[in-house]
């Protein structure tokens, strides 16, 4: 059995959050929620409800932590394909720069000022679209960056930030290119999506793999992974990575609940 860490969850009321708290608790860890609402499964008293911006907040919470797994963003951008004018406005100033850039920055400098030995980083397959959509596939984590649009260019960022911090403050970083968990709403677009059981992650999956993230021993300086459930055609993003440094399988496929 793994020894108990305190794990501090970015994002944890989130559908990717709330399954890494849920997975987390199962296996005992003493886990820390913030996020700006509630965190569902915490108690009062583990449940931060601030922004990153809020700093005294976040040293706070994130002090003694054994890890960090930072997956509070701004979740896509506003408009894309954008309009035509005057319905071709973007959230980047607004949302993007503060909580997708700034954000983890903060998180970053909370780390390395706390010397918190590691953060997971989610990343998304959109900074790697260019190569979906011309079936340059299994997209390994050596491909270069091909973004879909102005969120996947802050994800970019993310992963840049990572690994500069892991190279000049030791810090172990794990940047994951995650795949697609549907929010509430996108249940239609997603099931339109001729891409989405391919890129699918089940909160199951997705709970798995980040306790697997704060529960192996050692990792790399620097690594960036993939993470999906099983693909039921192609196979769009690959896994060996994931299962070489974390020793983590997906086990659910599309419609898997």
């Amino acid at each position: 059995m793994n020894t108990p860490k305190r794990i501090l969850v970015t994002g944890s009321a989130g559908r990717l959050g709330r399954a890494a708290v849920a997975e987390l608790v199962a296996r005992g860890h003493h886990v820390i929620g913030f996020d700006v609402l509630p965190t569902p499964g915490l108690p009062p008293e583990r449940s931060i409800v601030a922004g990153l911006l809020d700093l005294g907040t976040l040293y706070r919470a994130a002090t003694g932590a054994d890890a960090i797994i930072h997956l509070a963003a701004t979740p896509d951008d506003a408009k894309y394909p954008r309009g035509a004018a005057p319905d071709d406005g973007d959230n980047f100033v607004s949302e993007l720069v503060p909580n997708n850039v700034i954000g983890p920055y903060q998180v970053m400098e909370a780390a390395r000022a706390l010397k918190i030995p590691r953060v997971v980083l989610a990343s998304t397959g959109q900074v790697i679209d260019g190569h979906l959509v011309a079936r340059n596939v299994p997209v390994t984590p050596e491909s270069p960056p091909r973004p879909r649009y102005l969120y996947a260019c802050t994800k970019v960022f993310l992963e840049a930030l990572g690994q500069v911090y892991a190279k000049e403050h030791g810090i172990e970083v794990l940047a994951v290119r995650l795949g697609w968990c549907p929010r509430p709403g996108q249940e239609e677009e997603f099931r339109q999506s001729e891409l989405g059981p391919d890129v699918y992650l089940s909160p199951g999956d997705a709970g798995r793999f980040f306790a697997a993230t704060v529960e192996v021993a050692k990792l790399p300086p620097f690594a960036v992974v993939y993470a999906t459930s099983l693909h039921t055609q192609i196979r769009q993003y690959d896994l060996t990575s994931s299962r070489e440094l974390l020793g983590w399988e997906p086990r659910d496929r599309w419609p898997t609940e």
